[in-house]
């Protein structure tokens, strides 16, 4: 435990590294991402925004397989299986090596949320057959930092080097592609799921479907506070730009409430692929 302590010490001491977006895979709320070192397009995993909500690195050390993922309490127990799968998915993964969990995120809330979502992560990782080796745990009291009575969250994002295996705080200028879409989808209550085939290396984004928001127009005309105190988990700790966030998405949504027909042509996915650059470009979805 004291080594997996210091580790937290470590990582909230560093300073935030600006990612940029060449060989970055963006991963939004209730979206998981995994790959290898043998990936030519994505060498950096990355998330932030994370208040009351933690992301979740898992690595096999053998074949170098791992998943990010950003998780928000919705449905722990249907998630820890599924970011267990995917990383099972990998050939070699029964070579020697073993499985590392990396916790980060939450801190002392009102409401309590983190806390709940630590213990939900740690109990489901522990009732998995595997052995997990849990190496970092930066969470909840061990993310927290108080200022004028109130409390915060240190560490809101953190990337891994695919390639290296090191995790680093971090923060993204570009969370896209298709971000409104993405974030979208979070806030209609969307499940948990992977968004990029490694043996591709494409990310795939949709096909996807919601109903109408309710009362989108009445959220549109509220003031920032309002937005704030009411679609917020931890009004006082969220990123400066969470209000705008939420603004531009809800817009999406009014603008598309049922997205299978002006959003995904012929129902079919949106596929990405990474140029020469490194960074995202469509690709023409099979068969159209």
């Amino acid at each position: 435990m004291l080594h997996t302590l210091e580790r937290a010490r470590l990582l909230r001491g560093q300073s935030v590294q600006q990612v940029g977006p060449q060989g970055l895979l963006y991963v939004q709320q209730r979206e998981l991402a995994v790959t290898s070192p043998k990936d030519g397009s994505v060498s950096i995993l990355g998330s932030d925004d994370a208040t009351t909500c933690h992301i979740v690195v898992l690595r096999h050390t053998g074949n170098g397989a791992t998943c990010l993922t950003h998780c928000d309490g919705s449905d722990t127990k249907a998630e820890v299986p599924l970011i267990m799968n995917a990383i099972k998915s990998f050939p070699d993964h029964t070579q020697c090596g073993r499985l590392e969990a990396h916790l980060v995120g939450g801190f002392n809330d009102d409401r309590q949320l983190s806390q709940k979502l630590t213990h939900q992560l740690l109990s489901e990782f522990d009732r998995q057959e595997d052995d997990i080796h849990l190496v970092t745990l930066c969470v909840t009291e061990l993310n927290d930092r108080e200022e004028n009575e109130s409390h915060f969250p240190i560490i809101y994002g953190i990337a891994v080097n695919i390639k290296t295996a090191e995790i680093y705080r971090a923060s993204f200028q570009d969370r896209g592609p298709e971000e409104e879409l993405r974030a979208a989808r979070a806030l209609t209550g969307g499940p948990m799921i992977s968004i990029y085939d490694a043996k591709t290396e494409q990310l795939r984004i949709g096909p996807y479907s919601w109903t109408p928001f309710p009362h989108v127009d009445f959220w549109l005309q509220q003031d920032d506070k309002q937005i704030l105190e009411n679609l917020s988990t931890s009004p006082l700790a969220e990123p400066p730009h969470f209000v705008e966030h939420i603004r531009s998405t809800l817009m999406f949504l009014k603008k598309h409430p049922s997205p299978a027909n002006t959003l995904f042509p012929g129902n079919k996915a949106l596929l990405y692929k990474k140029n020469e650059d490194g960074l995202w470009e469509k690709i023409s979805s099979p068969g159209s």
